[in-house]
């Protein structure tokens, strides 16, 4: 088996190196990788630096395991992602009472909050 998957920095946003460095490759091998797999699509800046969100680097590290470690093809990847996104959205639980809905919504919105000053940060 692969070695287990790396922590990611407590951050929203990453430059390629980082992300590479994150996932263990090269950077042209993510630029590779995004011309492959229409699910990595990294946001640019206005300098038209890529900058991934952290589900960005994790389908990498997917990604990765997938070719580097199971030895899947590049078109086998794509099929067993595609897999698991469907699979994943078939195991979602039902909403539970509504102060656990109260707390899931309270914890999107910090995420959203998070996002948004990442961006007002990134714009100045």
């Amino acid at each position: 088996m692969g070695a287990p998957a790396p922590q990611l920095p407590d951050k929203l946003y990453f430059k390629i190196g980082e992300a590479a460095s994150i996932v263990g490759v090269k950077p042209h091998v993510l630029r590779y990788w995004e011309s492959e797999f229409s699910i990595v699509r990294p946001n640019k800046s206005r300098s038209k630096h890529r900058l991934y969100r952290r589900k960005d680097v994790e389908t990498l590290l997917q990604i990765k395991q997938l070719l580097h470690d199971q030895r899947f093809t590049i078109e086998g990847a794509r099929k067993r992602l595609r897999e698991g996104s469907r699979t994943g959205a078939a195991r979602r639980e039902p909403p539970g009472d509504a102060e656990s809905c109260e707390v899931r919504l309270r914890h999107a919105l910090q995420s959203v909050r998070r996002e948004l000053q990442a961006l007002v940060k990134l714009l100045r």
